[in-house]
């Protein structure tokens, strides 16, 4: 049977049910799989505030998991709080996002600590970016003066036929300098360059000393689909969009299902 080490875990759609949630059965099995001392990596496009209640309530501190936030922006060993890995976006590109986000009439949000800011906290697709963190919305009058730099990433959000249009032109004007792409179809990621799970996990392979066939990474969405394909172990969810369902080594059931404990059971405890 494979050695698997260690277990990479997107959050929305995959560890987390369509309440947010983490399912009791989902819960125990990866308390139980920490204890047999298989480390835990949280992976997702959230910022580590946004991840933080998860960590805590899987114990990541007691059992010394890893927080991968903003995309792989930043990682975090969860017990002592250290910071492993961190990359920034170039504070040149921020006014040429800001006027993207104006001329097509979507908004822009980034964070701070507890807030999402943003010059339109109403919007529903800002409210459900805040939903989705258990963040609080703080209204800035002008989000280019008004919001602390460097920032690890920017998101611009709007209907997802209308996203397209401001995808394509900002895709093309930044070509080269910043990482783009959609982790929901209405949510636009604006990262630092070459940002994505599979890079940082490399470099926490390396720091951990272990290789990617002793990884299983679960996940749902494009931006998983790196990972997955990097893993020894590439597991979709049921829910997954479709090409991460064909990247897989493994389909396991929904997230609405405890598609993550049912995977974990047959994948280590079998």
């Amino acid at each position: 049977m494979a050695d698997y080490r260690i277990l990479v875990l997107d959050l929305d759609g995959t560890l987390t049910n369509s309440k947010k949630e983490i399912s009791p059965r989902n819960l125990s099995t990866l308390l139980r799989l920490q204890s047999s001392g298989v480390k835990l990596v949280l992976a997702s496009g959230r910022p580590t505030y946004g991840i933080a209640p998860l960590a805590d309530a899987l114990q990541l501190n007691q059992f010394g998991g890893f927080v991968l936030s903003y995309n792989g922006g930043e990682i975090i060993d969860w017990g002592s709080k250290e910071l492993l890995y961190k990359n920034l976006l170039p504070n040149e590109v921020l006014p040429i996002l800001y006027e993207a986000s104006k001329s097509f009439g979507h908004p822009i949000l980034s964070y701070d600590g507890p807030y999402i800011l943003t010059e339109e906290p109403l919007n529903e697709y800002v409210r459900h970016e805040a939903f989705l963190n258990k963040m609080k919305v703080r209204r800035v009058v002008n989000f280019l003066d008004e919001t602390p730099r460097p920032l690890p990433k920017c998101l611009i959000v709007g209907p997802p036929d209308e996203l397209i249009t401001t995808e394509v032109k900002l895709s093309l004007q930044l070509q080269g300098a910043i990482s783009i792409y959609r982790s929901e179809p209405f949510f636009l990621e604006l990262v630092p360059l070459g940002i994505d799970k599979a890079q940082s996990l490399k470099a926490l392979l390396e720091h951990l000393g272990l290789s990617r066939e002793q990884m299983v990474c679960m996940g749902d969405g494009y931006n998983d689909l790196s990972m997955i394909e990097l893993a020894g172990m590439g597991v979709a969810m049921a829910n997954a969009q479709e090409p991460v369902r064909k990247a897989a080594d493994y389909v396991t059931l929904s997230n609405d299902e405890d598609g993550v404990a049912a995977a974990v059971e047959q994948l280590f405890f079998a």
